[in-house]
């Protein structure tokens, strides 16, 4: 017999978009909500009666359509069971059919303009009070994006109004910011601060540890042209480069650079030629792939969740936007450029616009890389006070909660 479920301060829907991008960042949210989530007001139980949130106590449930792809970011997680706890967030799986007498959360976020399913609607309008419903939009640095920050949709539900709040995450202190959890920076400063922890990490996967002029780079990144063009001028580098390459769609890229198009790769292996040396990655859960972009000199990363986690590790990365028709993707590109870019020199600017045009048009690289030497200290510099910056005006859950207060 299972256990009766608690009432939930929070309830979170995601569908699992491209594998990893979408529930990589509603998992994130989720975590951090259940440690860091209170709302100073009252809520409202299963009956309907108010009840105080309880201090250090939230519930947080989030619903998903495809466990499978979840698993392989949460090894915890059983694709196979419709409902579990996993580091204490109840999972439970999206599908057609809602579990039996499911009460609506105090919260309800719609992550990515996902769609609640109807059935939900319908039971959050006959809460009373009504849940507070947010759309957790996607990440945007478009100037349009603070006009339509907090915004309220007012949706009808039989004879019952119910509005929806848009909240958009992003780089200004007009939007909802962007996540990180309490203690994060300073668990990256530790880390980057230990050689002698490095040296255990790299040991762990199976690697030396790093030279004086030596360049690590991770790649997590999207098919590209430039990826090719990349690993070629690696090659031919007058420095060592070691490039960490976890399991995905830039593998085949990768490989041709290489010139061994086609062969059969798997997690362990290590290809060399010329100064560049391959280091093939399993995937791994989100706090591994943390101390994968805190180590290396420079990270390529794509979609939302590994940019955002690019930015707070401090360290020079490339972003390959979710390619989108007629290049919508460049405009936002170009819109998060002009803020990452702001305080640049002008030459500097322009070397890292034009790197980042690259790797999403496919271009060649060859010119780009050969100055990196030019620019990889201050590009390093910069990192770090981004990344500060970034703290100094705020993290989503906070800017969430404070949002949501005066509202249930």
């Amino acid at each position: 017999m299972t256990s009766p479920l608690p009432p939930f301060d929070w309830d979170i829907f995601c569908t699992v978009v491209d594998n990893f991008g979408d529930i990589g960042v509603t998992w994130r949210l989720a975590r951090q909500l259940k440690r860091e989530g209170r709302i100073e007001s009252r809520g409202h139980g299963t009956s309907g009666e108010a009840t105080p949130a309880q201090d250090g106590d939230m519930q947080v449930r989030l619903w998903v359509d495809d466990l499978a792809s979840f698993a392989r970011i949460c090894p915890g997680l059983d694709p196979a069971r419709d409902g579990q706890w996993v580091d204490g967030i109840y999972v439970q799986h999206w599908h057609e059919r809602l579990p039996a007498n499911v009460v609506p959360a105090n919260v309800v976020i719609e992550a990515f303009a996902c769609e609640l399913p109807a059935p939900f609607i319908e039971r959050m309008a006959e809460q009373s009070p009504p849940p507070c419903w947010v759309n957790l939009e996607y990440l945007s640095a478009e100037s349009w994006v603070e006009d339509c920050h907090g915004l309220a949709s007012p949706q009808q539900v039989g004879n019952k109004r119910l509005d929806k709040f848009f909240f958009f995450p992003g780089f200004t202190a007009r939007t909802g910011g962007l996540l990180c959890e309490q203690g994060l920076i300073a668990e990256r400063d530790r880390w980057q601060q230990d050689e002698a922890g490095l040296a255990a990490y790299w040991a762990s996967l199976d690697l030396p540890p790093q030279a004086e002029h030596e360049i690590r780079v991770s790649l997590f990144a999207y098919e590209s042209e430039a990826i090719r063009s990349l690993v070629i001028d690696w090659q031919a580098s007058p420095t060592r480069v070691t490039l960490l390459l976890p399991l995905g769609r830039a593998v085949p890229d990768v490989l041709r650079g290489l010139g061994r198009e086609g062969e059969a790769v798997q997690p362990g292996d290590l290809l060399r030629a010329g100064s560049l040396a391959v280091k093939l990655l399993p995937m791994t859960d989100q706090a591994g792939y943390d101390r994968l972009l805190w180590s290396c000199d420079l990270n390529l990363v794509r979609g939302e969740d590994s940019f955002v986690r690019a930015q707070w590790a401090a360290r020079p990365f490339l972003w390959h936007i979710y390619p989108q028709e007629e290049q919508a993707h460049m405009v936002k590109l170009d819109g998060f450029l002009d803020h990452y870019l702001a305080d640049l020199p002008p030459e500097t600017a322009s070397w890292l616009r034009a790197c980042n045009h690259a790797l999403n048009q496919g271009e060649e690289t060859r010119e780009l890389w050969a100055q990196w030497p030019q620019y990889a200290a201050r590009w390093r510099q910069h990192g770090r006070d981004w990344s500060q910056k970034l703290h100094r005006d705020g993290d989503l859950v906070t800017r969430l909660v404070k949002f949501l207060e005066s509202r249930i």
